[in-house]
């Protein structure tokens, strides 16, 4: 974030603040494309930065030097006073053969304050990022569709709003020597102009999540099943989709590779579709996660949710995620209080949510890292998990007959008979319902010209088919 260091009088209602890498409140649309740009890192206590680190390789900007410094953050600038001045003063001075030469970018590993954004931003001059703005830059470099695109710009706006509203309290109180007047005016008009668009970009939200929800319930009334992938950023959920589905989605060893809900039915399944959605992070604010809750509803108002967790990491980094991804579904989406008398720990089919957890990328994980990630599922008071590999098909028969099992319950046997007197319908005709209705394991033509079908089949819809083929199905 960088902040123009003078307020003045708006011209021809223009913005006079430059909020850079925050939204674009003067400047349009916000820079998507981050590739190749330098930045430092500022690092204070003992905290690991490593998936900080990612975040940003990620966006492709390189990372040329990590400044840390001990101790507790500065409620006013993240770094202390002096060590801040020191790096405002390198920026400053730093000639064209500098190893800071290029930078245009400071990065903050916490989710800041807008106090510690203005003040440090105040302090080198140059575009300032914290945990939370890198992860809205990310988003906006990822979202595709117009639903997307409006759920980022709101997240951003409302951080926004925030810093604005610093920048006034800062210029009120006197922090900021020689501000008011009509600066103040100026910046007033930023916020007002930022909650109009707010409030007309969450009509619009609200209007595509009614949509949704609307399809939705077309989908249950039609007898369609839908199973969500939730789990955090990079555990393997688009790998898992395309391998239950065949359909191409895009599957990157990257963070927030999918950022909107795809939806794809299950293979040789017409009656069961898949949703894979936005990866969860930790630490992220209620009002960032709240902007794509259109987008996450999909996934987690389903009938069978499988929460995913990635196998090969090491047990205290899986614990983390897995803890994250359970608080996002079940506390923050839900609004329930996890305890051991949780709905899952009862018999399945009596369950308010119907969850499964899944452990992904076997084949990069060994044997005792595997019996650790079950041991720390277990500890976290989720059901037993599966453990399968996306790409050497290992588990995955057992995951496809446990999801089908949890829609449908067992597999059952049907008699169709052949042509009567009463009904000359060919025996086809029935064949074609079945595969219709549910999903077809087996098929077995007798002597006597009836067909044996052996199907996972929900029982409204094996109800309907006895009630329209008028005796010609049967139930073995």
């Amino acid at each position: 974030m960088t902040m123009t260091q003078r307020l003045t009088m708006a011209k021809d209602d223009a913005d006079p603040y430059i909020l850079a890498g925050t939204g674009g409140v003067t400047l349009g649309e916000a820079r998507t494309n981050h590739e190749g740009r330098k930045a430092i890192l500022l690092l204070r206590g003992d905290e690991d930065a490593s998936e900080f680190i990612a975040l940003v390789g990620t966006m492709g900007i390189h990372i040329i030097e990590t400044l840390h410094q001990p101790g507790n953050e500065d409620p006013r600038g993240y770094f202390g006073k002096g060590r801040l001045q020191d790096v405002s003063d390198e920026l400053a001075t730093r000639p064209k053969d500098h190893p800071w030469a290029g930078v245009d970018l400071v990065l903050l590993h916490t989710n800041a304050t807008p106090r510690q954004l203005v003040g440090v931003s105040d302090g080198v001059k140059i575009e300032v990022w914290d945990r939370v703005r890198l992860l809205l830059a990310l988003f906006t470099s990822h979202a595709a569709s117009i639903e997307a695109r409006t759920q980022v710009r709101i997240a951003r706006l409302q951080s926004d709003r925030t810093v604005l509203r610093e920048l006034a309290n800062q210029s009120t109180t006197g922090e900021r020597a020689g501000y008011g007047g009509g600066g103040i005016t100026a910046l007033q008009a930023s916020i007002d102009n930022i909650g109009r668009e707010l409030a007309h970009l969450k009509k619009r939200q609200q209007k595509h999540a009614g949509a949704q929800s609307e399809r939705r319930r077309q989908r249950s009334r039609s007898g369609a099943m839908t199973v969500g992938l939730a789990g955090y950023t990079n555990a393997g959920k688009s790998s898992l989709f395309l391998n239950l589905s065949g359909k191409e989605v895009l599957v990157e060893d990257k963070l927030f590779s999918t950022l909107e809900t795809t939806l794809g039915r299950m293979e040789a399944s017409p009656r069961v579709l898949l949703a894979d959605t936005i990866g969860f992070i930790d630490r992220l604010p209620s009002a960032t996660l709240d902007a794509f809750r259109a987008t996450l509803a999909e996934a987690l108002e389903a009938d069978l949710l499988l929460i995913l967790a990635d196998a090969s990491d090491e047990p205290t980094e899986l614990e983390r995620k897995l803890f994250t991804s359970r608080q996002e579904v079940f506390t923050r989406f839900y609004g329930e209080e996890i305890d051991d008398e949780f709905p899952w720990q009862s018999d399945v089919h009596s369950l308010k949510h119907h969850v499964l957890t899944v452990l992904t990328k076997a084949d990069q994980a060994s044997e005792q890292k595997i019996e650790e990630a079950i041991a720390t599922v277990a500890a976290l008071g989720l059901p037993e998990p599966y453990v399968i590999s996306s790409h050497s098909g290992t588990g995955m028969q057992d995951l496809k007959d446990a999801i089908l099992f949890h829609l449908f319950g067992p597999q059952i046997d049907l008699i169709l008979l052949p042509p009567s007197q009463n009904n000359n319908r060919g025996i086809e005709g029935y064949v074609s319902d079945v595969y219709d209705a549910g999903l077809v394991t087996e098929t077995r033509r007798m002597d006597d010209g009836t067909i044996e079908m052996t199907v996972w089949i929900h029982e409204q819809a094996v109800a309907r088919l006895l009630a329209h083929s008028k005796g010609r199905i049967e139930v073995k």
